[in-house]
């Protein structure tokens, strides 16, 4: 009796697990497919029923918010603020990490101590005070050779994004790190190899499912940033969720609405993109990090 009452209430957990997983994938691939299939239909066709296919590929809404909106000049700018971002992160965060996880030395446990604090700073919090030192910066700069430069700057806007994501970064790389073996590093001693040789050629190699995800999690934190490009990027180099954004006010009160999706789709196409490409590591990742060596 007991054992067919816990056969019936696994069975059930199952089922309910099951029903969960299947409802949130639902809940994300309708609204994603809708945004995608209204991004091909015609003005006209928003009228009549939501859920219809659309009568053809109206490829014109893409053109439309590439040229006319600037989105493909906003895509251009959060590329390359995305990748600095990413390159100023990693060339940061990865020799920091290592370090900090590996080697115990004076002040190791307070500079932790600082990075741990880092990881409760919400970015909201400072971006006024980084847009006031950005323009103070910039004011004596204009006074000394009549130019700007700190502001509407996208490697500087990279730089900051990576500095606001370095807590997080460096505590998610030691936590990894400090589970790898040492007995890697003491066969690259022996065999003559010094720090920066054993990290680069031994260390890092074995902590790319790590190194993936940190990739994967901050693509998408610099990618749909919003508040930090809207305040510091106040002239032309606007990213692609500011863009966004004037385009859907613009689109909405002209009630255009098909190049209104079709810049959804410009903005989640990437992040889809390099989803897919990088899901096997990024499993591989959560589930080797959580085993001890």
């Amino acid at each position: 009796m007991k054992k067919s009452k816990r056969i019936s209430t696994t069975t059930l957990f199952k089922v309910f697990i099951y029903v969960a997983l299947v409802s949130l994938a639902v809940s994300i691939i309708v609204p994603v497919g809708w945004v995608f299939m209204a991004s091909i239909k015609e003005n006209q066709e928003f009228y009549g029923n939501p859920w219809t296919l659309p009568d053809g590929f109206h490829f014109q809404n893409f053109a439309e918010a590439f040229i006319e909106a600037q989105m493909g000049q906003y895509l251009l700018n959060s590329i390359i603020v995305t990748v600095l971002a990413l390159l100023f992160l990693l060339v940061l965060a990865l020799p920091a990490a290592y370090v900090l996880s590996r080697f115990k030395f004076f002040g190791s446990n307070l500079l932790n101590g600082f990075i741990k604090a880092g990881l409760f700073i919400n970015v909201s919090y400072i971006a006024v005070p980084i847009f006031l030192l950005l323009l103070g910066w910039d004011n004596v700069l204009q006074d000394i050779i009549g130019q700007n430069f700190f502001l509407d700057n996208r490697a500087i806007l990279a730089l900051i994004y990576a500095s606001t994501a370095l807590p997080f970064t460096i505590f998610l790389l030691s936590s990894y790190f400090e589970t790898l073996p040492s007995d890697f590093e003491e066969a690259a001693n022996i065999d003559g190899a010094g720090y920066f040789r054993t990290m680069f050629s031994v260390m890092l190699p074995m902590a790319m499912p790590s190194i993936v995800i940190v990739i994967l999690f901050n693509f998408l934190l610099f990618w749909n940033e919003y508040l930090l490009a809207l305040t510091i990027m106040p002239g032309d180099n606007k990213t692609l969720p500011v863009g966004l954004l004037n385009l859907l006010a613009a689109e909405r009160a002209a009630v255009n609405y098909g190049p209104m999706y079709a810049g959804m789709v410009i903005v989640m196409l990437p992040t889809l993109i390099l989803y897919i490409i990088v899901q096997k590591r990024l499993t591989e990742g959560m589930t080797v990090g959580g085993v001890k060596g």
